[in-house]
């Protein structure tokens, strides 16, 4: 049985004690032949699984799935394993380092260089529907956009990067996530603000105490917030 103290410890655990947890997505042809060859070169898992306790003698696969299921269709009596403490950080952590989940980027502080990076990547995907979009352009104008407030991915596609509505927008959230900060009173930027909403240029409006809101359009918003209240 494992303890706090088997956390991060190497430990030959019998094969019924663990669950699969997430099952593996590889092809069944690769987990038939990875075992048939596990078997006649030794029958040890040199890359170890990396499990969480459960129980009693009882833990669930939380990284290295593929492995897990090689062993068990090989049939091993005992996998070697990796003890981690199995809370949700963990878990994460584990799973992009065995290249089963893919890291994700806080869009309202991301540096422009990341912004590059995960766009890149996306963009070079196989049948990416990103294809065609143009790297830099898109890079910088999200970067120069008031990201930071955004609660949606939404005002890129009003950013004129190629980026629009449907399956592009839908791609950049396998990377992006938004922790926006809270919205200031006061923007009169007129760049800044046709990149916002008309419902968030009317909360604008509101905080500012700008009457007739209700009837206003767009244009109207970003004539009257961009003067300054002073």
């Amino acid at each position: 049985m494992s303890s706090l103290n088997d956390i991060g410890n190497l430990m030959h655990i019998y094969l019924d004690e663990i669950e699969p947890g997430e099952a593996t997505d590889a092809p069944e042809f690769l987990i038939k032949a990875s075992a048939h060859l596990l078997n006649q070169k030794g029958g040890r898992n040199w890359i170890p699984v990396i499990v969480k306790e459960t129980g009693d003698d009882a833990y669930q696969v939380i990284g290295n799935s593929f492995i897990y299921a090689v062993a068990e269709e090989a049939g091993l009596d005992r996998v070697w394993c990796i003890i981690a403490d199995g809370n949700s950080d963990t878990v994460e952590v584990v799973k992009v380092l065995a290249g089963e989940a893919i890291p994700k980027i806080n869009l309202s502080k991301a540096s422009r260089d990341e912004i590059m990076s995960a766009l890149d990547y996306l963009i070079n995907q196989p049948a990416s529907p990103l294809k065609g979009v143009k790297l830099a352009i898109a890079t910088n104008r999200i970067d120069e956009a008031p990201r930071q407030y955004w609660k949606t991915l939404d005002p890129i596609t009003n950013l004129k990067c190629g980026i629009t509505r449907g399956k592009k927008l839908e791609e950049l959230k396998q990377i992006f996530y938004l922790v926006p900060e809270a919205m200031p009173d006061t923007i009169t930027d007129i760049g800044i603000l046709k990149t916002f909403s008309v419902t968030d240029l009317k909360a604008m409006a509101k905080k500012r105490g700008i009457v007739g809101i209700s009837k206003m359009k767009k244009d109207d918003l970003l004539s009257v917030l961009s003067q300054s209240s002073d």
